[in-house]
């Protein structure tokens, strides 16, 4: 890999987490869930953490290989291959963007079947019900992600790194600079600032979950209003790819440049 070629892609890679966190420095206030706040059952918030809680574990239990049907991994993974091979041949800046390129393309898919089940769900009024099914998007669109830059998604280290991201990806100000240096501090050093386990990571993003989609999933319950709600999905699933995407990229990149050492 030419050294140029892997400085213009850190350098683009910094610029644009860079303008990711300037863009998320402070919450931004909306109107819908000011108008709905005090519409909303006290109860939901708790109820969907634990929906997005249990969805988490069933799939990581028993689900994973349900997901994998559904996607072509061999296909993934010799595709990986190739242009890891190609980098490798010829190092230049265009093989370094082929990864980001299929990751974006990746994501893109997901973030539009994503908001195409939501809205339809939306319609008929059901919105608990989608937790499952957006979960199950969710975690194949990382999953896919992490595979077009070479990285497994099982196992309890790699299952921790993908919780961190999707907690991290929902968060704002001061919680998102701290999740993101903690998880910038796990790919320049392979440790974490403070060990969890994977049930306090599942609650974490599960949490993260609830509080940004808890007036919208209370709008999808509603027959016709709900296509709102359905939408939030499209708008969170590429909330959530956008930053796995770059910090599967940062590992990367890392990670090659350690290789070259």
């Amino acid at each position: 890999m030419q050294k140029q070629a892997y400085e213009k892609e850190w350098a683009r890679l910094q610029r644009q987490e860079r303008q990711l966190l300037q863009r998320r420095a402070r919450r931004r206030e909306k109107k819908l869930d000011n108008w709905l706040s005090d519409k909303v059952p006290e109860k939901l918030e708790a109820t969907l953490n634990a929906a997005f809680a249990k969805a988490f574990a069933l799939i990581f239990d028993k689900g994973t290989a349900l997901i994998e049907k559904t996607y072509k991994l061999p296909e993934l993974a010799e595709q990986y291959l190739l242009d890891s091979y190609a980098l490798q041949q010829r190092g230049e800046e265009k093989d370094l963007r082929t990864f980001s390129r299929r990751a974006g393309g990746t994501a893109a898919l997901h973030t539009a079947v994503s908001g195409a089940a939501g809205i339809g769900l939306g319609v008929l009024g059901i919105g608990l019900a989608d937790v499952a099914v957006f979960s199950a998007l969710l975690l194949r669109n990382v999953y896919e992600i992490a595979m077009r830059y070479g990285y497994d998604y099982e196992g309890d280290r790699e299952r921790a790194f993908l919780l961190r991201v999707i907690a991290a990806s929902l968060q704002w100000g001061e919680e998102l600079y701290r999740a993101d240096a903690e998880l910038n501090t796990f790919i320049s050093t392979g440790g974490w600032p403070e060990a969890k386990s994977l049930t306090e990571l599942t609650e974490e993003a599960a949490q993260a979950l609830s509080r940004e989609l808890l007036t919208m999933k209370f709008l999808q319950g509603i027959p016709v209003l709900g296509v709102v709600g359905g939408a939030a999905d499209l708008l969170y699933m590429g909330r959530i790819s956008e930053y796995a995407e770059l910090k599967y990229r940062r590992r990367f990149l890392t990670d090659r440049k350690a290789d070259s050492r």
